[in-house]
């Protein structure tokens, strides 16, 4: 059911058939609206919203003149027979409607805020465009162009777009079909999902990135050998492709991640010298929330940390994104060879030397390179004990 809200007003005119200029009260603003159309939640932290705070608290009666207004959406608009209110209409998102604010979270937070302290805002008044009837994309086209008094993250404008939704579908479905939670900001100050990196939707693409052994394939011309784990600034209609493909590949990327983790886990809780962390970038004064909801760590990494060890498995997928051999007969082996054999022991020596990892991991090509030839070797010692032991199954044929 549609829900209904009022604007009190001091006057008002069309600007154009589908579309409403006012002036509002502050003091009676609904501060409830939702914020589908908005590409960013509001916080209270932000530069932004503390000048518009300390601007609506000190001198309320100029707040019209120095702010450059709140634009809405609505599906209807009726005003009220003394043209002293506006009665809005406003459609929510699951029923196929983009009402409320498109550009104002800020202040409408500000708004709340200030009553909340018991301001008088009686005197402060607001300029209100009201856009009517509004389809999904026109919303999120007038919220992208909106938002440009202060830096809107590129991750925002994506999701603003739709070009996530891929990415959220499958999710979805993985969630019904593991009966889990996954924690993903989609977009800036997105509430309820953690400021942690690693549940970033930037972080998952680059999970993905890192098993395309197509695009990214030391053994080819390409100039491209590793996988980089750079933020995706914008998703293309190719790269969506690129990536719808890669998708089916993300839970054995998480897996990794989260396997990685849990020996980083048990490697510092039995240290072998009491209270000393002897890799490089672990702090256990800080905790890593992981994108799955189950896997919370009591350390913080560097978000990048598994980006070279997940990379490495791509050495096992043949052209179509298939595993060479099956995933669950070679995965927590060939990670506790790496740990061991490689990445354990590149993160002592960056610890002894008294180096940081962090970004460095991923402008280091050598680590890459170790860990894909060490994939490769422990490729083909499998494969040779595969066709051994298919041999011996043979001649055992034979002789019965």
């Amino acid at each position: 059911m549609p829900k209904n809200w009022a604007l009190k007003v001091d006057q008002y005119f069309n600007a154009n058939s589908n579309c409403i200029v006012a002036t509002a009260h502050v003091d009676t603003f609904p501060t409830d609206l939702p914020l589908e159309p908005n590409i960013r939640e509001p916080n209270r932290k932000s530069s932004t919203y503390r000048q518009i705070y300390d601007s609506l608290t000190t001198e309320p009666e100029k707040f019209f003149e120095r702010h450059s207004g709140i634009v809405l959406c609505a599906n209807k608009v009726k005003p009220n027979s003394k043209k002293t209110q506006l009665d809005l209409e406003i459609l929510e998102a699951q029923e196929g409607g983009s009402d409320g604010i498109i550009n104002g979270g800020h202040t409408v937070l500000a708004f709340q805020q200030a009553r909340g302290y018991n301001f008088d805002l009686s005197k402060a008044r607001v300029k209100v465009t009201i856009h009517i009837g509004l389809s999904e994309d026109e919303a999120k086209d007038i919220a992208l162009a909106s938002n440009t008094s202060a830096p809107v993250d590129a991750r925002s404008k994506v999701n603003a777009r739709g070009d996530y939704k891929f990415i959220k579908q499958f999710l979805a479905q993985l969630e019904r079909d593991q009966e889990t939670k996954f924690r993903i900001a989609y977009y800036q100050n997105q509430s309820g999902a953690p400021k942690s990196p690693q549940c970033n939707v930037n972080h998952l693409i680059k999970l993905m990135n890192c098993l395309d052994r197509n695009k990214y394939n030391p053994d080819s011309k390409s100039r491209t050998k590793h996988p980089p784990v750079s933020n995706t600034p914008s998703l293309s209609e190719a790269e969506r492709q690129r990536l719808s493909k890669l998708l089916p590949l993300l839970p054995k990327a998480l897996w990794i991640e989260q396997q990685l983790f849990k020996t980083i886990e048990e490697h510092i809780t039995k240290p072998r010298k009491k209270g000393i962390i002897d890799l490089a970038s672990i702090d256990p004064r800080k905790n890593t929330l992981l994108p799955d909801s189950r896997y919370s760590f009591g350390f913080s990494a560097p978000a990048d940390i598994a980006m070279p060890i997940v990379a490495a498995y791509r050495v096992f997928l043949d052209e179509q994104y298939n595993w060479i051999i099956p995933f669950d007969e070679f995965a927590l082996d060939f990670l506790q060879h790496l740990w061991t054999n490689y990445y354990r022991k590149y993160l002592v020596s960056e610890k002894l030397a008294g180096n940081t990892v962090g970004t460095k991991i991923c402008r280091n090509p050598v680590i890459w390179d170790n860990l894909y030839v060490s994939a490769q070797s422990y490729l083909n010692q499998h494969l040779i004990k595969m066709v051994g032991s298919n041999t011996k199954r043979e001649d055992l044929k034979l002789v019965n």
